[in-house]
């Protein structure tokens, strides 16, 4: 079983790799960790080297990634692309047809307590209203099974 995970390094990422190893270790599945970094809007200085920080970053997570996977004994590979986070793992997804996607959704307080899970919520509601979300893009369009892992 081929299974892709969109991949920030972030706290919701990391568990839900954690937990795709623990649901599906028995199916023995070949783990495809993909990282996007955005692209900068404009070439400026300053852009550029955010952007470049950006991407030594998710090197560094998908490496870490990568290590948590070998350490269980899951086949993992990475793989880092840049663009619209939304586009890029569609396109991902088109090329190399995994059995199943895996995303966690975003928090912008994943340690917060009940007032800070009722912002993130309506924070979250108010993303998707204006601006729609990576799952909620993936949802509509994947041509693959999704499995959108919640917050914790």
């Amino acid at each position: 079983m081929k299974i892709m995970i969109a991949y920030d390094g972030s706290r919701n990422a990391r568990l839900a790799l954690a937990r795709t190893i623990t649901m599906f270790r028995p199916l023995q599945p070949r783990l495809l960790l993909v990282a996007v970094a955005e692209n900068p809007r404009d070439i400026t200085e300053n852009n550029e080297a955010l952007f470049n920080d950006e991407l030594a970053e998710l090197k560094t997570c998908l490496a870490e990634a990568s290590q948590v996977c070998q350490d269980e004994n899951i086949a993992a590979e990475t793989l880092l692309l840049d663009g619209d986070a939304r586009k890029m793992l569609l396109a991902a997804t088109e090329k190399l047809r995994p059995d199943l996607l895996v995303i966690a959704r975003h928090s912008h307080e994943p340690d917060g307590g009940f007032i800070a899970r009722s912002l993130t919520y309506f924070v979250d509601e108010l993303d998707y209203m204006t601006f729609g979300s990576v799952s909620s893009f993936l949802t509509r369009r994947a041509e693959c099974p999704l499995l959108i892992l919640p917050s914790l």
